[in-house]
């Protein structure tokens, strides 16, 4: 109620507060004053005595004074610390030195233990008042925040602790810490308990949230520790790594949802430096796809490794600008002198690219640019391949013609086997590469082929995230459907590297550690939001759904990264090398005309052919779906076939 009362108070200006605290604390002198006179005489005749007042004249304004010299009304009442504390010893210790001097000066009849017995008065007075306030203002936000159990008493922890206190949104109730010599001690003024002690935490004292305050922990023990926490009843989440921290890209306090890659449970292996910087480093380098998000990400890499010019290429307008200011504003933030170039166009358009490849001397090309939702181009089939493929030969074949040094694919693990025509046309992507690296020999050309990174544009992360806050249900389209992931830096990184070591047609495979169950990625995702996911069909019960929706056009259960067993490792643990079969460029290019030819015409069942045709093991699992095709055959005639004689 009290606190209530004062809301006013503290919504008032700061000029306002510096008054009243000063009118306060010189009723508050003249009060300790009183006080210390009555108990050291235990009488009130002094307030007869005139001349015992004559100190008060003096001593106030010194006292005050001396009070806004050590900054004693700069400190807001709400953010009271221990530099405060000190202010407040110090101004009382002054003001009662005040007394003495004053009283020895004018002869007062003021007893010489009087000033002691005030310093302790006006201490109670003057710092209690402040003191008391900030715990009345404390009482009354904690009825609006969110009650916090802190995982980690190090020093984050402890840091943590301090900026909560001072925000609006989250109370610090408890430390929980696995070192057992922390166990039972006072940190902050919290308690440390055993991880153990997280139930107990819950009833007792309403913890309405977990915060993970452990940004040097491995990854490996972060998911572990995730694991212990996942039936509780509360949300899990966590403050930033403290890369990001150091790197000024977030606040300690900033509390997130658990990052998934937690848990994944696989640290990411240190990059070489000399790989990384071995085909950047004082060239000119070009990201094709720049805006996309393994593009994105190889920009931000390529940047810190000091290239002497470095081009974005990307169809999408609103993408180019967005990734063109972010890169330059890290190279202002970084103080990396790097000249930017934001380039429209399309790797479909040969005259384009090749025009931009010979004005500024392109020597390295990471090619990034590529349709890669799988059902989205299983229903748009010919722009799919016409971008994917054809744009792969065009900007190959324009990086040959234009002296190119290093021309690197990004590709993907549903280039192996493809069952869909996103996979196919990858496949095929690879193929071209594969066959202009071994044609010529002034283009060194090699291909890097990984799983589904975390957080891309299309990824399951972000859309479990948000059926999650929506209620449910979380969607996934088969129980036993299954795929590898990585983070998006280290998938960057480590397409960086491969390409570094790439001898000519190489076709590197990135370590993408072990498949994860979608499904289980959901539950697990669930219940560190302090909910019980439960399957319907299953007869369970609990708050989110699980629901499987059946597999989409083209999707396969279980994704692969070779085709072959033919696969050697490299000088890095996390990229391997695989033996593929090719064919050479005469042929490709002569599968890539009828390619051509059957896009140009719309002709999607000869497309389809030739894509089985093509040495890549397409093996469709569905008829064709591409929604033009469907619009315009609904009577299923088939389109003629196209002739083979010229691949034999």
């Amino acid at each position: 109620m009290l606190s209530t009362l004062l809301q006013p108070l503290f919504r008032l200006s700061r000029p306002q507060k510096r008054l009243i605290q000063l009118v306060a604390d010189s009723g508050l002198i003249v009060v300790s004053f009183s006080l210390a006179m009555l108990l050291r005489l235990d009488s009130w005749r002094f307030l007869a005595e005139p001349r015992v007042w004559w100190v008060l004249p003096v001593m106030i304004p010194v006292s005050l004074l001396i009070f806004m010299r050590l900054g004693f009304y700069r400190a807001v009442i709400r953010y009271l610390s221990v530099k405060a504390v000190k202010a407040v010893l110090a101004g009382v210790a002054g003001s009662s030195l005040a007394l003495v001097v004053i009283n020895y000066l004018l002869d007062l009849p003021v007893p010489r233990s009087v000033p002691f017995i005030y310093a302790m008065l006006a201490l109670l007075t003057i710092g209690g008042v402040r003191f008391g306030l900030r715990a009345l203002y404390l009482k009354g936000q904690m009825r609006y925040k969110t009650r916090v159990v802190i995982y980690g008493a190090g020093e984050a922890g402890r840091q943590l602790v301090m900026s909560l206190r001072h925000g609006r949104e989250h109370e610090p109730i408890a430390f929980v810490d696995d070192a057992r010599h922390l166990q039972g001690s006072m940190i902050q003024g919290l308690k440390v308990y055993e991880a153990g002690g997280i139930p107990k935490l819950i009833e007792d004292y309403g913890a309405d949230q977990i915060l993970l305050a452990i940004p040097s922990a491995t990854r490996a023990k972060r998911r572990e520790i995730l694991k212990s926490l996942e039936g509780l009843p509360i949300p899990v989440k966590s403050i930033p790594g403290m890369a990001d921290v150091v790197e000024g890209r977030a606040e300690l306090n900033e509390v997130r949802e658990v990052a998934v890659e937690d848990l994944l449970g696989r640290d990411p292996v240190p990059p070489d430096d000399s790989l990384m910087g071995a085909n950047i480093s004082g060239k000119v380098v070009m990201v094709t796809g720049a805006a996309g998000s393994i593009g994105s990400e190889l920009c931000r890499q390529i940047l810190r490794q000091g290239p002497c010019q470095l081009l974005l290429y990307e169809v999408s307008e609103f993408g180019l600008y967005r990734i063109e200011k972010e890169l330059n504003e890290q190279a202002s933030h970084e103080g990396l002198d790097v000249p930017i170039k934001a380039m429209l166009g399309s790797v479909q358009h040969h005259g384009r690219f090749e025009a931009v490849l010979r004005s500024f001397g392109v020597q390295t090309i990471y090619h990034a640019a590529a349709y890669k939702h799988v059902p989205m181009v299983e229903h748009n089939m010919i722009e799919g391949l016409r971008n994917n493929v054809l744009g792969t030969q065009t900007a190959a074949e324009a990086a040959v013609s234009a002296g190119v040094d290093t021309f690197v694919l990004v590709s993907t693990d549903k280039a192996v086997r493809p069952t869909n025509v996103m996979g196919a046309s990858k496949r095929m992507a690879e193929l071209v590469c594969q066959a202009l690296g071994e044609y010529q020999s002034s283009t060194r050309f090699s291909m890097v082929r990984f799983g589904n990174v975390l957080g891309s544009s299309g990824s399951v992360v972000p859309l479990f995230r948000q059926q999650i806050v929506a209620g449910g249900p979380v969607t996934v389209t088969h129980p036993d459907i299954t795929r590898y992931f990585m983070t998006i830096p280290e998938a960057a990184q480590l397409v960086i590297q491969a390409g570094s070591m790439a001898k000519g047609g190489d076709v590197f495979v990135l370590d993408m550690g072990e498949p994860v169950k979608i499904a289980e990625l959901a539950r697990h995702m669930v219940r560190l939001s302090g909910l019980e996911p439960f399957s319907a069909s299953d007869g369970e019960k609990g708050d989110i759904e699980i629901a499987f929706t059946g597999l989409r056009p083209g999707e396969k259960l279980y994704e692969e990264l070779l085709v072959g067993e033919s696969v050697s490792q490299t000088s890095h643990s996390r990229i391997l090398t695989a033996n593929e079969t090719m064919w050479p460029w005469v042929k490709i290019h002569a599968l890539l005309e009828d390619l051509y030819a059957a896009c140009f015409d719309f002709d999607y069942p000869a497309l389809r052919r030739l894509l089985e045709y093509a040495p890549i093991d397409y093996s469709p699992r569905e008829d064709l779906c591409d929604h033009l095709w469907t619009a315009d055959n609904a009577t299923g005639e088939p389109s003629p076939r196209p002739a083979l004689a010229a691949y034999s």
